[in-house]
């Protein structure tokens, strides 16, 4: 049997989510984007889309994560968002 409440509440979270491209200054090399790419994957609230070198494609939960603590989490890091 199928649990369409599991899959309503997928839905559900969906819709709060805000997709961003962020620009990030003092990223080099693959190290860098592990990094990034780590950290964010742990963060509750954000889905990582995409992460190179000098970028990332993320999205978020607005209901759980602010973009101002997403930055904060990436100059915990050593980075900078512009």
């Amino acid at each position: 049997m199928l649990d369409f409440s599991r899959t309503l509440h997928g839905s559900e979270a969906r819709q709060h989510m805000e997709a961003v491209h962020l620009n990030i200054e003092g990223m080099t090399c693959e190290h860098c984007v592990r990094a990034i790419d780590n950290r964010l994957r742990k963060t509750p609230g954000v889905r990582v889309d995409k992460v190179v070198v000098g970028a990332v494609d993320l999205h978020y939960d607005q209901s759980k994560i602010s973009l101002d603590e997403i930055s904060e989490l990436i100059s915990d890091e050593g980075y900078t968002v512009e």
